[in-house]
This record gives C-alpha cells, structure tokens and sequence, in this order.
C-alpha cells in the first residue's frame, strides 16, 4: 500500500455504538455513547454523514454545533512540540474513504516498541463485531512519516464468542510491517493504583488526531477523572471523565499527573452539547490499561505470554 502523505481530512464519521454497561445507560445515552468518533471508511448512516458533510461545507447552525464542546468549559489547546516529547509515541490512524483518499480516522499509540500500535477496536468493528473497515485500508502516522501495518496483526479486546462491542473490551493492538524511525514509543503502562468509585483525580487528554469540534489539527486538555467504575470484560474498568471530546477523538489517551498513560478514550455522551458534566448521562468513557489489555500489550511487546488476571 502506497498511502502518500495522509495529510487530507475526512469528510465523514460514522457513527457506530458501543453495547452498553454499568449504570445511567438510558436509550438516549446508549445511542449517543455510540456516535464513537470513529474514523472516516465510508457512509452506513445517511443522518451523521450529512450533518457532518454540512459541518464541512460551513453551513449554518449545523456548523456552529457541530463545533461545541461537550461541556461549558473548554480548555483545550494545540500540541506543542514539548508536548509530543513527554507524551511520546502519540500517533494517528489514517484509512481509506469511499473516495480512495487516505483520511484521518482516530487516535493510535506505538506503545512499548517501535511496531506495536494500540487503537480502539471499534476502528474496525461495530458494535455487532461486523467488520466495518480492513487492516489494509488503513496506516499509522508519526513523527512526519507513514508506516503500514501487518493486516494479520489485528489483535481485538473482544473475547472468544462475544456478540457485542463494549467500551472495556473497545481496544485493539497491530503491529507494523516496519518498525518507526526516530520516535519514541510511549512506556508499557504500569497498571494504574485507582480504588473503585467517586474519584477527583487529574489527567490531562491527549489527542493527537484533534476533535471535529476543535479547530486545531491535534489537541490537549487538562481535566478530570470523576469516577472508576468496577471491573467487565477482561478486567478492565471504565473510568468517567470530564475531558472535552469529539467526532474523531477516540483513541486519545490519558496520562496522569507524572506523565504516565492510564487510559484510552473510547466514547462519550452527548456530542457537541456544551451541557454540565453529569455522572449519569453526560460523560466521557476510557478504558484504564489494565486486565487483559495490558496483558496482551505486554505479550505483544515482550514476546513473554502473560496470564491473563
């Protein structure tokens, strides 16, 4: 695959769901928890494409909308190059549209070693694990340059016989067919020592692929973890958070005060809304790098199997 520079953006997300767990999962929240920024491979659902195909053109309110944050406040500023030394390994997916155009589609890191890049799964599946996009459509972008991935690499965080995409199991990991040049790869995460519940514990999001309502082409935010839900597949647990987020903001991820990785991004609810942060009906979802996640990412940079917890 020769994919050219990627430099293009998309013209479309498709909108896809996220099966939903835990509590304060009303229809409502299920279907809007499930527009998860997923990249740009091509129309299934005529309303989103053509309110984003409106977006694009820069017609009238739905425009303005569709550059709202999540919430009132919205901190979020460009990536600066001191940002990308701290954060390393911060990258983005770019896939094939119907056009044949290589177009930015999410956030995607080269963890633990120069060919291991970790993305959400919902890249390439639904929320019914039908496929919606194929390895070989899609390449990896860092540090300037494009790196295509082995398309029999494709490791999904769904487990033997599921018939549903969560936000727990929301993670894939590929590898390269090449290793990347001259550009860090983020550190293995360490499994993150947070207790189950409330929580007031800062993180700043880091998204490398930028936000549809955001007008730079990558971003930053400081923000906040506001709860740790228990355990669901492969011992992973989802964390609530108050980060800014939009169309093409998955995969971003969440590091720490000291600068580690602790979580992904996978889905949020309530585009666009400019409403107040609400545990129960308006929040974004990450997954922590923990259970099996951090087990097959470590098996994955290692060579090492590791048990899953």
């Amino acid at each position: 695959m020769a994919p050219g520079d990627g430099r293009s953006r998309g013209v479309s997300d498709e909108a896809r769901s996220v099966a939903p767990r835990g509590r304060g999962r009303s229809r409502e929240g299920a279907l809007h928890e499930g527009a998860l920024h997923k990249g740009r491979s091509g129309a299934r659902l005529a309303a989103p494409l053509l309110a984003m195909s409106l977006f694009m053109a820069g017609h009238g309110p739905a425009a303005a909308q569709d550059l709202a944050a999540l919430y009132p406040r919205d901190a979020r500023r460009d990536l600066t190059g001191a940002d990308i030394a701290r954060y390393p390994g911060a990258g983005v997916l770019y896939c094939q549209g119907p056009d044949g155009i290589p177009h930015k589609a999410a956030a995607a890191w080269l963890i633990g070693d120069p060919s291991v890049v970790v993305l959400n799964a919902h890249n390439f599946r639904n929320r019914h694990l039908e496929t919606t996009r194929v390895v070989a459509d899609c390449f990896f972008q860092i540090g300037g340059r494009n790196y295509d991935f082995l398309a029999d690499s494709l490791r999904l965080g769904v487990a033997p016989g599921a018939q549903a995409l969560h936000i727990t199991d929301d993670w894939a990991i590929l590898r390269l067919t090449q290793p990347v040049q001259g550009v860090a790869a983020q550190p293995l995460p360490r499994p993150p020592d947070l207790g189950e519940g409330a929580a007031t514990l800062p993180v700043v999001m880091v998204s490398p692929g930028g936000h549809e309502n955001y007008r730079g082409p990558s971003s930053l935010e400081a923000c906040t973890i506001r709860q740790v839900d228990p355990p669901s597949e492969g011992g992973v647990r989802r964390i609530r958070h108050d980060c800014n987020d939009g169309f093409g903001g998955s995969g971003s991820g969440l590091f720490d005060e000291a600068g580690h990785l602790i979580a992904m991004q996978s889905a949020s609810l309530s585009m666009n809304a400019r409403k107040p942060f609400d545990i129960e009906f308006h929040y974004g979802s990450a997954l922590l790098f923990e259970g099996d996640l951090l087990a097959r990412l470590t098996e994955a940079v290692t060579g090492a199997r590791t048990p899953s917890p």
